[in-house]
């Protein structure tokens, strides 16, 4: 059945491939926004031939035709686009469908997550050997080092003075799903000065009211994205598990780009930074 399919798709990328593409060094589709990110760093832009949703820095990369998004890709988007290298980002998905991808007569490489600096590194890395530029590599990987090392040691402060951090992911129905530890969100937390206030479980759960009280953050973190994610400071400060916490009384939450935050590519830093600024800036 999957090696029907691939033909029926390698019938339509040839077709595809037959009527040119603008850019006739373009051979490369990246699953992933930081895996794009560290292509573009890399100065291999020119090789993008598409890209997913979550891929949407730096913002000329959104002109590149959308394959969908990471999590919940199909093999006809991917294939269809006539690739002849797949940088993947870890955890895209679903199975079924990278079944279909990866036994397609394409070079897959899949790039593992990273939640500290090393797997940054790593992840440059791979990349770079994927993409035959292991010297440029090379170069990224240092300024990247010596950026965060200087970022992350700005960022430190006394046990006793960090402040607690509670990451909302969602507040849809009124629930707030939040990280625990394991997460870009516990590692970006930690690096830039503060505490995850809640460690009682590992990944991104539903909690109730009563655990975001006992969590007590002094300040409130959420991507700046639409949806439910994008509830307003009054809404937000007005919800029962939020109400009581002293990032309430204070009004303190800080909103930044998903990808900046998350991504752990090679703007980290910049995350680390601008979050510790968020926290710590008017005390400065």
């Amino acid at each position: 059945m999957v090696s029907m399919f691939v033909a029926l798709l390698a019938l339509n990328v040839g077709a595809q491939q037959s009527s040119g593409v603008p850019n006739p060094h373009a051979d490369v589709v990246s699953i992933g926004g930081s895996v794009t990110e560290i292509v573009v760093a890399l100065g291999q832009q020119h090789r993008l031939k598409a890209r997913d949703t979550s891929s949407s820095y730096p913002p000329d990369v959104m002109a590149l035709p959308d394959v969908g998004y990471m999590r919940a890709l199909s093999p006809e988007g991917v294939l269809s686009v006539g690739p002849s290298l797949i940088l993947s980002e870890e955890g895209a998905g679903p199975v079924e469908a990278l079944d279909v991808i990866r036994a397609a007569d394409v070079a897959f490489v899949e790039v593992p997550n990273a939640l500290d600096a090393e797997g940054i590194l790593h992840k440059i890395e791979v990349i770079g050997a994927a993409l035959d530029v292991p010297e440029k590599a090379g170069e990224l990987k240092d300024e990247v080092d010596q950026s965060l090392a200087a970022a992350i040691g700005d960022a430190d402060r006394p046990e006793a003075e960090k402040k607690r951090v509670l990451f909302v992911l969602s507040t849809e129905g009124g629930k707030i799903n939040a990280s625990g530890t394991g997460t870009a969100a516990d590692a970006i937390i930690r690096m830039a000065g503060g505490v995850n206030a809640v460690t009682a479980y590992e990944g991104y759960k539903q909690i109730t009211d009563e655990a975001v009280g006992l969590a007590a953050p002094d300040v409130i973190l959420m991507m700046t994205r639409g949806g439910s994610h994008g509830v307003d400071n009054d809404a937000l400060f007005e919800m029962p598990a939020i109400r009581l916490t002293p990032a309430a009384q204070a009004r303190a939450v800080v909103r930044m780009d998903g990808l900046l935050l998350l991504g752990f590519g090679p703007r980290t830093a910049e995350a680390v930074r601008n979050l510790n600024a968020a926290l710590y800036g008017d005390e400065a």
